[in-house]
């Protein structure tokens, strides 16, 4: 497993506008990032460029500003609120002789930290190792001066060998234990359908407040906090509405851009979403940013395969907003949008009686507070 330097947490962020829109609020994300990873953000070096520098994605003139911005505030780490190609990444560091570290590994970091369960350490173990395997040359430059040749030859071309050889070995083995993982975890979801219990998963982007209402709704006292991926491990608790029961599972929160190995590494977790039979897509609805994040999780359900599964929009922390709790139906009369402060516990009786009425058959009012 990964683990961070003792020291170096030091930071200048890089962010350039490659036309993407919501600039304001990707700049916000990566200092959330940031903080949640234990860096301090000392400055931000912006730029705007039509495309990235092949070589070192900002171009040589706004590496030299963000030298200078290290230099000027003894930075010793640099993030870049973009992926970065190994190449890019090794030419950065040579020039800024400082470490740099790129948006996806910022988030493999920040998981890292999060995990508790075995299976959560295993799926981000694995994540972290496959993004290594595409950067291993980095950690072997300083062989360079032993080679006879072009490349790594002697004794850094055995060492690189063998060290791929050994990460090959290790991805292998962790792959085997999170498949078996899986099957246990689909022998757990064939009992809870012949017990005909309908499951609801709580989606949304991180930080919206799944947590919080996780516990709001099932008294489970799951970790919750104002930061970024609280949750990585999911959380399943029956819940008691008026003649039935549902089973609530809290998720891993997604983010714009999450990293692909991420997606893979947790297909397991992943899957229950979207074998769930009703999705709770929670929103903060107190975000300027609130439309795109509800785009970039439609975009992840897609992709995992939960793209048709049933599911309401959750307006959480209308406490910020001061909007009235209340339920809100589409021109055909079902359920489009739910308003809930799961802070406060405003309009969770109607989110339940919602529920009720999705999944038991039970008859909601019009207008439940």
């Amino acid at each position: 497993m990964f683990e961070r330097p003792a020291s170096g947490n030091r930071a200048v962020i890089v962010q350039l506008d490659l036309g993407e829109p919501g600039q304001v609020e990707r700049l916000n994300e990566i200092s959330l990032l940031a903080k949640s990873a234990g860096a301090e953000v000392l400055a931000v070096v912006r730029g705007k460029r039509r495309a990235p520098d092949a070589a070192l994605f900002a171009g040589r003139g706004k590496v030299e500003e963000i030298g200078a911005a290290c230099q000027e505030h003894q930075a010793d780490l640099v993030l870049f609120n973009h992926q970065l190609s190994p190449v890019q990444q090794r030419n950065l560091e040579r020039e800024l002789q400082c470490r740099v570290v790129d948006r996806n590994a910022l988030i493999l970091d920040i998981f890292a930290l999060r995990a508790k369960s075995h299976e959560g350490k295993l799926q981000v173990e694995l994540a972290q190792l496959e993004h290594l395997a595409t950067r291993l040359v980095r950690g072997w430059t300083h062989l360079e001066r032993q080679k006879g040749g072009i490349g790594l030859r002697g004794p850094g071309e055995k060492q690189l060998e063998t060290d791929r050889r050994l990460l090959g070995v290790r991805v292998k083995a962790l792959k085997e234990r999170l498949a078996q993982v899986e099957r246990q975890r689909k022998t757990r979801r064939r009992a809870r359908e012949r017990r005909d219990i309908p499951t609801v998963s709580l989606v949304g982007y991180t930080n919206a407040g799944k947590s919080t209402l996780f516990n709001a709704l099932t008294k489970a006292g799951a970790y919750a906090a104002d930061q970024l991926f609280a949750t990585l491990d999911t959380t399943s608790r029956r819940v008691f509405l008026g003649r039935g029961t549902v089973v609530l599972s809290d998720t891993v929160g997604f983010i714009r851009d999450l990293p692909h190995s991420l997606v893979a590494a947790f297909h397991a977790t992943l899957e229950e979403t979207a074998s769930a039979d009703l999705l709770l897509h929670v929103v903060d609805s107190a975000s300027d940013d609130r439309e795109a994040q509800i785009e970039v999780v439609n975009k992840v359900l897609q992709e995992i395969g939960a793209g048709d599964v049933p599911q309401i929009l959750v307006l959480n922390k209308i406490d910020a907003t001061l909007a009235a709790p209340k339920v809100e139906r589409d021109a055909c009369g079902n359920i489009a949008r739910v308003f809930v402060s799961a802070q406060t516990g405003a309009g969770l009786d109607g989110l339940r009686e919602a529920l009720a009425e999705l999944l038991l058959g039970e008859d909601v009012p019009a207008e439940p507070g």
